[in-house]
């Protein structure tokens, strides 16, 4: 048994923030899937929004935010996270991040601008910001001394007071399967945080790296936490459409410098659709694309940034134009051809301001967790910052508790399965649930496609459940087995919401409600 003071699962922007401003006080356990920049952080391109410049208050950002949650922003929260904001860059300039300097700014730094914001607020290092951020943040992490890293390990479950027979229901710690050598360790920990990111992956198309399965989200539904607003996950409009290009997004930053997005016969048409253009939210923008897509039966639209020159865009995208170049799209000359793609879970763990769940020394941070932020659409940018934030309070919190000693836990029982005769069954129900998910519960949705996913939902879950039940556990299943728990939570969630609203929109239910309310699923038994 592996015994830490604080466990975090993920090495995210949340994860790395956590462990540095706990590891000189506590000892860390942090574990990751694959290894440390394997996560959805390091793919962000656009930036951090934050108030920085003298032209910019709380309350316009907390304005825009309250705009694009369509409604359901936690206002308490929200002005929790935006006036935290500047404090959270000044962290991370502290540990040296070189954001893109201009000297012509009061800031010292440059700002763009992304769909949504009403200025220019998003600091960022060129379209590279997750990967600088985070390879800073990992270098320091590497190097300390309290921290121990342990890469390709999966979490299979949370151990809880529940499973234990304990009366105090709180976590102990989890059991995490080694996949370097196929075995179940027990890791114990006074305080356990869930930052493993989103559920991009149960879609077929989407921005999200191969680790983003819906990890925390579903052991925290099975050890007890109430999750909310799942229904909401956002689509980012523009993913590059190219046979080679996995997963390759092209940032909102490219529309914020005056990308306009075309037809193939080069007709503009997002102010037909919204008064903003190519500035409106990501929801907007995304069925706006969806719709000309079903309406003249396209692959793809196509995202002009070419009156911009060369120098402009190596300096400002250099990432983007040299992917673009190598599929033999000069960005400078021609258009890039995009479609919207699964990007980012709107919803998750139901978490406080101190980051802490239902369950009594469980915490949730980032893409993870509901904090209440995001409402029914993510304002662009505002994640890593909700990242920065919530981990500093969540450090907080931790450290304003005394230490305990470490716990004793059963070791993980496999004697009662055996080997999988046919891993085929897991390929094929991985295949099947991200082809369904995204016919029937994408953009735009309707009772009968939520229904037929609900169908296919329960049966995959019965299948999985008895493959789980008699063979021993591998990386592939137990990722399978969360992103079945979450379409599950997804299509429930969509089923209950009778409105269209940020997001989440039903041709049989186009009218907004006039009081919504977040949707809260409760586990049974709890």
């Amino acid at each position: 048994m592996l015994q830490f003071d604080t466990l975090i699962i993920g090495s995210g922007l949340a994860g790395l923030t956590l462990a540095l401003k706990l590891a000189d006080q506590r000892r860390i356990g942090l574990i990751t899937k694959k290894s440390l920049l394997d996560g959805a952080s390091s793919w962000a391109q656009g930036g951090i929004a934050a108030v920085l410049s003298g032209d910019d208050t709380p309350e316009a950002h907390m304005r825009d935010t309250l705009i694009a949650g369509a409604g359901l922003c936690d206002e308490t929260a929200t002005r929790f996270v935006v006036e935290h904001g500047k404090e959270a860059i000044d962290w991370l300039v502290s540990q040296g991040v070189a954001f893109t300097e201009d000297s012509s700014s009061d800031t010292g730094y440059h700002l763009t601008r992304e769909g949504g914001h009403d200025r220019r607020r998003i600091i960022h290092a060129a379209d590279a910001t997750g990967l600088a951020v985070q390879k800073t943040l990992s270098d320091k992490v590497l190097n300390h001394p309290n921290i121990t890293l342990l890469e390709g390990y999966m979490s299979v479950d949370l151990i809880t007071g529940k499973k234990l027979g304990h009366a105090d229901n709180r976590c102990y710690g989890v059991y995490a399967l080694d996949t370097r050598t196929d075995e179940v360790v027990t890791i114990s920990a006074q305080h356990t945080i869930l930052a493993t990111g989103g559920s991009g992956k149960v879609y077929l198309y989407t921005t999200n790296p191969d680790t983003s399965t819906g990890d925390g989200i579903a052991m925290a539904w099975r050890a007890g936490c109430r999750v909310a607003n799942m229904e909401f996950i956002q689509f980012h409009p523009t993913c590059l459409y190219h046979p080679h290009a996995k997963s390759f997004l092209i940032s909102e930053a490219v529309r914020g410098e005056g990308g306009i997005l075309k037809l193939p016969d080069g007709t503009r048409f997002m102010p037909a659709h919204d008064e903003r253009a190519e500035l409106a939210p990501r929801d907007v923008v995304a069925r706006a694309i969806d719709y000309e897509m079903k309406k003249g039966g396209l692959d793809c639209v196509y995202l002009d940034i070419s009156h911009q020159s060369v120098e402009f865009l190596q300096e400002h995208f250099p990432t983007i134009y040299a992917r673009c170049l190598t599929l033999g799209i000069n960005i400078s000359q021609e258009p890039i051809p995009v479609v919207p793609a699964a990007h980012y879970t709107c919803g998750g763990v139901v978490a406080d301001l101190d980051a802490r769940t239902d369950l009594k020394n469980l915490y949730a941070v980032g893409e993870t967790a509901y904090s209440g932020l995001h409402g029914a659409n993510r304002l662009a940018s505002n994640s890593l910052l909700e990242c920065l934030v919530f981990a500093d309070a969540a450090a907080r919190d931790i450290l304003g508790q005394p230490l305990e000693s470490p716990r004793t836990l059963p070791a993980w029982d496999d004697s009662q399965v055996t080997d999988a005769d046919e891993e085929v069954v897991i390929a094929h129900n991985w295949a099947e649930l991200r082809h369904f998910m995204w016919d029937y519960v994408g953009i735009v949705r309707t009772n009968k496609r939520l229904q037929r996913a609900m169908h296919r939902v329960q049966l995959l879950q019965n299948e999985i459940d008895e493959y789980y039940a008699h063979f021993h556990v591998s990386s592939d299943l137990l990722e399978l087995r969360n992103l079945v728990t979450n379409a599950d939570l997804i299509v429930k969630s969509a089923l209950s919401r009778h409105e269209s609203r940020g997001l989440h929109y039903s041709r049989d239910y186009p009218e907004t409600e006039e009081n919504p309310k977040p949707t809260i699923l409760i586990p049974k038994n709890y």
